[in-house]
């Protein structure tokens, strides 16, 4: 068996955290082979040859993978399908646009957000907002997967992997970049912060979300927000937790104003310490709370700022 996985990159660098986990996971399968794509993949590969569990890495450098537009990028994977059992990408917003497509024309089923690894064939994924597990087995030549990487461990760096350059397949031109709207920030990304400070409805509004920003700045956290909060307008859509937003799995999940919907506890209930801070005793968060104070936001939040 060997695995084909697609590394997570961005600007030409290799985004670290999810593809060492996806390396993770993908390992206990056969032999890792990376595929760094993009119109600049050199520097990236290079970080990829260091992750232990990585047998090779394969470079494809073309303008047309500049922006990593799906359809070049899926026609380069198809192309390279051939000698592998396995193909497979962290569950990031950017995979979950590509890998279906590699599905469709390899004509195999795509297995998304896989949590757990039984056997070759048979995989877990959580389903009904993470309520029950399902577990998948595939009969198919090629198993297309997505990973949840929030489920597995980083492997360690100081692999020694060779890396080769490949060609792109073509340009099946069906789509062009126009832009990229970036919200730059300074704070550690979202899905692999080790502490997450988010913030719901009960915040209020976007001027007083200022004291979830200012609480995650105290503590050197990532800024989450409830979809309630996002639809509200306080909170970009990109520090959206939940089951329609990102899935974090940090050290330290802190939940001020959330009442604990079914979909946002989704996508953050496998956080090591949960804390939520609600005025309501009986907020379905405290129920999967490690520790919960029940206050007004409006007095424990600024009271801990000056604490801290």
């Amino acid at each position: 068996m060997s695995v084909l996985l697609l590394g997570e990159m961005n600007d030409g660098e290799l985004v670290l955290d999810p593809t060492a986990k996806a390396v993770n996971a993908a390992k206990a399968l056969g032999e890792v082979t990376v595929l760094c794509a993009g119109a600049s993949a050199a520097t990236a590969g290079a970080t990829a040859a260091n992750i232990e569990g990585v047998a090779k890495v394969l470079v494809a450098e073309h303008p047309a993978l500049s922006h990593r537009l799906a359809e070049p990028t899926a026609a380069l994977i198809a192309s390279l399908a051939a000698g592998y059992s396995h193909i497979m990408a962290p569950a990031t917003s950017e995979a979950k646009n590509v890998m279906p497509r590699v599905a469709a024309l390899l004509d195999v089923m795509v297995i998304s957000d896989v949590s757990g690894i039984i056997d070759t064939d048979t995989f877990e994924r959580p389903i009904y907002a993470g309520n029950a597990i399902q577990t998948v087995r595939s009969k198919d030549a090629k198993k297309i997967v997505t990973l949840r990487t929030s489920a597995f461990k980083a492997a360690a760096m100081g692999g020694s992997a060779k890396v080769e350059a490949v060609e792109i397949a073509g340009d099946p031109g069906l789509s062009e970049w126009v832009e990229d709207m970036v919200a730059e920030s300074n704070r550690p990304e979202l899905t692999s912060a080790g502490i997450v400070v988010s913030g719901g409805r009960g915040v209020g509004s976007e001027e007083d979300f200022a004291l979830v920003v200012n609480l995650a700045d105290k503590l050197g956290a990532a800024v989450g927000a409830s979809r309630a909060a996002v639809d509200a307008g306080f909170a970009p859509n990109d520090w959206q937790v939940g089951q329609t937003g990102k899935v974090v799995a940090p050290e330290l999940y802190l939940a001020v104003g959330i009442s604990g919907a079914i979909q946002h506890l989704a996508g953050m209930k496998d956080s090591k310490i949960i804390v939520a801070i609600n005025k309501d005793p009986d907020a379905p968060i405290f129920q999967i709370a490690d520790y919960g104070l029940v206050a007004d936001l409006f007095k424990a939040v600024p009271e801990l700022i000056e604490k801290l």
